[in-house]
């Protein structure tokens, strides 16, 4: 990132950062102050094992202590460890597995925890393999808990290709996300591979007849797109990755919305019709979130771009990124402090955009943004997870005054690196 940070704001975001961890730091405090953080241990999302992850990643900096991390550590992986139908990244096995490799990466610890969690995260993905592959053979659609991030095989995918990416299960699963992008056998040719015949959260709805098709980077085709283009440009791809991704770019770009200069990208597309029509004129454009925002999208047609050596896409994702970043309006519309929704997961793409072709448009963005982090955040009233609160703010805000940290990176778990 050419663009020098004021070291003002870099140490005002870390003092922020310090502060957020400081009040997660004593897990019997903390449960106490949020008692449902005993019955979510195992989630990533919005327990203990998020929790435990903003302190490996302090003491991996040396802003942190190895005690406190492995306080929280034991709290997550205390009872039985879950390993049932539906664990994925970010509940049970697989959440435990990617934080320990985490707190492992590097150094001779939890080296044996790992190796359990990790065979019990392979056994997990297998199962979950074996039935994508069943229902593409039946030509069924897909429920978006398949193939997504938060649930499914783009989530596993990115913990496997951080963890071992020359083993045989991340090339399976990769291989596997590559099918999914291939057309189902007698569905009409206007209906994506990805269409889901439920509502974005895997209901039935009325008001998703049709079913819909999927964007976003949480629980849509985004993630999918984004873990692809990690594989290819980690040299890690798979035969027809390249294909796979050609695919999904060219289905986003029908649904492009604004033009080149100012790119965005609809949250989810539906029908009128199972063949699969345009939505009405005047589509509304969300809000420039991680979940289903530009934050996210970009970011996918960013890493796309450069797995495909294609300039113009890259352009055109920094430019929508750059365009919502200089809007008070949409920025506005991004009001809390996390990664889901909120600033967070705004600066964590932005940071990560902006280092990846060293773009100094965007970076020039970030310490205003990261201001406005640590300005919501000093307001208090959030809750201590990590997708949506205050230890998911303080890893971005870390990752902003580090220019990006080492590699591998946290936030592999949101298909953002």
């Amino acid at each position: 990132m050419p663009t020098v940070i004021p070291t003002a704001v870099t140490a005002a975001a870390l003092t922020a950062a310090d502060d957020l961890a400081r009040m997660l730091s004593d897990p019997n405090t903390v449960l106490s102050a949020h008692p449902q953080l005993g019955h979510r241990s195992q989630s990533l999302s919005h327990g203990a094992t998020g929790i435990a992850l903003l302190h490996i990643e302090r003491a991996r900096a040396g802003r942190g202590d190895w005690a406190t991390a492995h306080t929280w550590l034991t709290f997550a992986v205390r009872g039985q460890v879950y390993a049932g139908v539906d664990a994925n990244l970010f509940h049970g096995v697989p959440a435990l597995a990617f934080v320990t490799h985490r707190a492992a990466v590097g150094a001779d610890r939890y080296q044996r925890v790992l190796d359990r969690l990790d065979a019990a995260t392979i056994t997990v993905t297998q199962t979950c393999l074996a039935e994508a592959h069943r229902r593409m053979n039946r030509g069924a659609n897909p429920e978006l808990g398949e193939f997504d991030v938060l649930r499914g095989l783009s989530g596993l995918a990115a913990y496997h290709l951080s963890r071992h990416p020359d083993h045989r299960i991340t090339r399976d699963v990769l291989s596997c996300l590559v099918r999914e992008t291939e057309p189902l056998p007698s569905a009409p040719a206007e209906v994506p591979p990805w269409w889901t015949r439920s509502a974005p959260d895997g209901s039935p709805s009325v008001e998703y007849p049709y079913g819909h098709g999927n964007l976003g980077m949480s629980h849509g085709i985004g993630s999918v797109l984004s873990v692809l283009s990690l594989a290819l440009l980690r040299g890690h791809g798979v035969p027809e990755a390249a294909d796979a991704v050609r695919r999904l770019c060219a289905w986003t770009d029908e649904w492009r919305q604004g033009g080149r200069a100012a790119a965005w990208w609809p949250a989810v597309v539906t029908s009128g019709h199972p063949a699969g029509d345009r939505p009405p004129a005047g589509m509304r454009r969300p809000r420039p979130s991680w979940c289903y925002g530009v934050a996210g999208t970009a970011r996918a047609q960013q890493l796309a771009g450069r797995a495909l050596g294609d300039a113009a896409r890259v352009s055109t994702a920094e430019n929508a990124l750059l365009a919502a970043l200089r809007d008070p309006v949409q920025v506005d519309e991004v009001s809390g402090i996390g990664l889901c929704h909120g600033l967070a997961g705004l600066l964590q793409s932005a940071v990560r955009m902006a280092g990846e072709t060293g773009s100094e448009a965007i970076a020039a963005a970030l310490p205003h943004l990261a201001e406005r982090l640590v300005a919501t955040a000093a307001r208090g009233g959030h809750g201590p997870d990590f997708l949506e609160g205050s230890a998911g703010a303080a890893l971005a805000l870390y990752t902003f005054a580090a220019n990006g940290g080492a590699s591998p990176h946290w936030d592999s778990c949101l298909a953002l690196a």
